[in-house]
């Protein structure tokens, strides 16, 4: 069937792409009213761009897997909008006064997929595997085991206190999806057999490179709070969800025109003007996370930081964004190490060293760092073309001041592997995606990110893990990115940038979060 589907989308696709809706382009975020009244249809199908190595969410971060996972797995806690962390399949938590105990009463009649009611020896199974597979959880929780107290009660006692411990728990990257104790028992490292958890759908099947099919789950137990971020309300408004193997991003906006898919996960970034003024299509933005030079502090130039100050002072990151990402809609200028919808960390410090585009300056930070000419190594990759473009601009910008700049052009896997060879690059172009608190910002650690070995910044870390309070784990934070932008210089952040899906206008409903909300959404027919 997918086969037949492909075939006809190519021979449409022509047609497709050269008359293609030339109504005047929508304000941003406007979109047809909502409907309660109109029928709409039993099924959403929805285009993903890559197949997921598992349906199990706390063997990979990979997109695909957190894409769909989420709809019919839940964890203890999970984020808001805020990235706050809120209760999920926990009705309560609470820590201890030593700060070393969490305890979570879990909600009661909350049922699997099976049937079967969800109690403490599920969660405990679940949450012990996730800590020994998740290197994050295993950062945080060490040795550190879930233990039950009854059926409705669960915790862990750490060694000693962590102020992240509840933002890792709700991440929603690789995170702890609760299944049967059975399944999480038998699971190998690779990942679950059967995929059963308590969210708002259920796995019916998966045909390799075909579809991945999820039906509604009529005994789910939801909350009654407003939906936020993946918090709160979860009601499943279609008896089928399709996830729709595509890897063709051409296929992708070719099956919205023609209604095949509903819904859009990796549509060509080049066609957002496209769909955006297309009045039988709606845009999304998800915020993916930021976009970076990193300096390879351990050989060569960069290991003097008057040379990542020159480079620093030349990077115009407007200039940079908008070649990467072609529209301004696609990037947000800001230098954070986290964005600004994470109220817990977001900081303002260091702004003043980013974005400066001063060739002057430049020039002076290179005459401090002896600089003759030496040739340096910008390494990137083709297979993320935003990546390259970036590198490409910001070769550019460096040779204005004088920087002799070489590209070195690899395929993603080849790149990852040179990353591991400090002897073999200067700076590297890439995307780092949101994570929840900073001890997973790679680029502030000792590895193949640019090889950070700083002592102030380490203590920093050390200092945010066993803080108390959240107004200390922030003036922390807030210090090492002062101390990052102005002194140390990890790496220049050109901003942040987001993932652009889209839908046909008949869908309703669907928000995003890190990934596409498919519940509380519905198709109109």
């Amino acid at each position: 069937m997918m086969k037949n589907i492909k075939v006809l989308l190519f021979l449409l696709m022509a047609f497709l792409l050269v008359g293609c809706n030339d109504n005047t382009e929508k304000p941003e975020g406007s979109e047809k009213p909502e409907s309660s009244d109109e029928e709409t249809k039993s099924e959403i199908r929805v285009a993903l761009g890559g197949q997921p190595s598992s349906l199990d969410p706390a063997v990979t971060p990979g997109a695909p897997t957190k894409y769909t996972a989420r709809h019919i797995f839940e964890s203890l806690l999970t984020v808001n909008s805020e990235y706050q962390p809120v209760p999920m399949l926990a009705e309560s938590f609470e820590i201890s006064e030593d700060g070393k105990t969490y305890s979570f009463i879990l909600r009661e009649k909350v049922k699997f997929h099976n049937g079967n009611e969800m109690k403490s020896e599920d969660v405990v199974a679940s949450m012990n595997r996730w800590i020994e597979l998740s290197p994050v959880a295993k950062s945080v929780f060490g040795d550190s085991k879930f233990e039950s107290e009854g059926d409705y009660k669960v915790f862990i006692q750490l060694e000693t206190i962590s102020s992240e411990a509840l933002d890792v728990l709700a991440t929603p990257k690789q995170f702890a999806g609760i299944m049967p104790k059975e399944i999480s028992d038998a699971a190998g490292p690779e990942g679950a057999k059967e995929y059963i958890g308590t969210g708002p759908f259920k796995f019916v099947e998966w045909k390799q490179d075909q579809y991945i099919h999820f039906t509604k789950f009529d005994d789910y137990q939801g909350l009654e709070e407003e939906a936020s971020g993946l918090s709160g309300k979860k009601e499943a408004l279609v008896t089928d969800l399709y996830f729709d193997i595509v890897a063709d991003p051409s296929i992708h906006l070719a099956g919205l025109q023609t209604e095949i898919y509903d819904v859009s996960l990796s549509l060509p970034q080049d066609s957002y003007e496209q769909v955006k003024a297309n009045s039988d299509m709606k845009t999304y933005l998800s915020l993916y996370g930021n976009l970076a030079l990193v300096y390879n502090k351990a050989e060569g130039l960069f290991t003097d930081v008057n040379m990542r100050k020159a480079v620093n002072a030349a990077i115009d990151s407007e200039e940079a964004m908008l070649g990467a990402l072609a529209n301004k809609d696609l990037f947000e200028l800001n230098h954070g190490y986290m964005n600004k919808f994470q109220k817990n960390w977001y900081s303002e410090s260091g702004k003043e060293s980013y974005n400066l585009a001063d060739t002057e300056k430049a020039k002076e930070y290179l005459k401090k760092a002896g600089y003759n000419g030496e040739e340096v190594t910008l390494m990137t990759t083709r297979d993320y073309e935003y990546m390259y473009k970036t590198a490409v601009v910001t070769k550019e910008q460096l040779e204005k001041a004088g920087i002799n700049v070489t590209l070195a052009v690899y395929d993603w896997p080849t790149l990852l592997e040179k990353e591991n060879d400090a002897g073999s690059w200067d700076m590297l172009t890439i995307g780092f995606s949101t994570v929840t608190t900073p001890s997973q910002i790679l680029y502030l650690t000792n590895n193949q990110h640019g090889y950070t070995d700083d002592k102030k910044i380490a203590e920093l870390l050390k200092d945010i893990a066993v803080s108390t309070s959240v107004e200390e784990s922030q003036k922390l934070f807030s210090d090492i990115q002062e101390y990052g932008w102005n002194e140390y210089l990890p790496v220049t952040d050109y901003g942040f940038y987001y993932d652009f899906f889209g839908s046909t206008s008949k869908v309703e409903g669907m928000t995003t979060f890190e990934g596409p909300v498919l519940w509380n959404t519905k198709v109109l027919k």
